[in-house]
């Protein structure tokens, strides 16, 4: 059976955790492991951690200690995962059907891919059925990258050997090293991508890469770091057309 590495990297999380974590239970696939990797955090956190643990019959693995971040912490779920297939749920979101893995794996199990991409949702931290943003990669080609797009990161699912023949992120970048990452696999090692036209996951806003204008120009700094880093032309003018296209995502309540 094909095995999907689900990682998700904790900090201070227990607000969200078991949301995360309940809708990973739901799956009707039950071919993963679960990795959890806390960066000893100081609330409830590890309490819920350990409450889960058994519930998942032996297919979660975690472990606690400091960390440089969120992207070390994914590395090390990369390094932990056996997986034939890696993803990511971050400790505020949380699947959106049960059914998402079961996509996922009866896409790859048809062969010639190297990773899918799907959409996904925001919503409101307070009131998580009450949609502001839909980010739909359906629009997404490889040559978009120039103006600093991307198929929705949290909705990436790639094969491990992909990981360990290319690299994981590169922790240089503080907000961006999921944008460096893609644009390495899919721009630079033009590896072979599937979009599915289906909702995968539902995030709360507020994230480090959703959160004030500050985040937004140290997105756009470090995206033109990333694609001068490997010889991509783009400017801050074609990158900035992105906000324009993007304006059409968020949902009127």
């Amino acid at each position: 059976m094909l095995k999907i590495t689900i990682i998700t990297a904790t900090y201070n999380s227990e607000a969200t955790l078991r949301d995360t974590m309940d809708s990973i239970l739901r799956q009707t696939w039950q071919g993963y492991e679960y990795i959890v990797i806390d960066g000893a955090s100081t609330d409830g956190t590890l309490d819920i951690i350990k409450e889960y643990e058994p519930k998942f019959e032996g297919k979660m693995r975690y472990i606690s200690e400091p960390d440089r971040g969120i992207y070390d912490a994914m590395n090390k779920g990369f390094a932990m995962a056996t997986g034939n297939v890696i993803g990511i749920l971050n400790s505020d979101d949380f699947y959106t059907s049960v059914d998402v893995l079961q996509t996922i794996a009866g896409n790859f199990l048809l062969g010639e891919m190297d990773a899918v991409y799907a959409d996904i949702h925001y919503v409101k931290n307070d009131d998580v059925t009450k949609t502001v943003r839909y980010y739909s990669s359906a629009i997404f080609r490889r040559p978009l990258m120039r103006f600093g797009l991307m198929p929705a990161h949290p909705s990436f699912y790639c094969s491990r050997a992909v990981y360990e023949k290319y690299g994981g992120f590169d922790t240089s970048y503080s907000i961006a090293s999921d944008f460096e990452n893609l644009l390495r696999l899919i721009y630079i090692h033009r590896i072979k991508t599937k979009y599915i036209k289906k909702d995968f996951v539902t995030m709360r806003v507020g994230g480090a890469s959703t959160a004030g204008i500050r985040s937004r120009q140290m997105i756009m700094k470090e995206h033109l770091r990333a694609l001068r880093a490997h010889g991509v032309h783009s400017n801050i003018f074609l990158l900035s057309l992105r906000y324009f296209y993007k304006l059409h995502e968020f949902v009127k309540n």
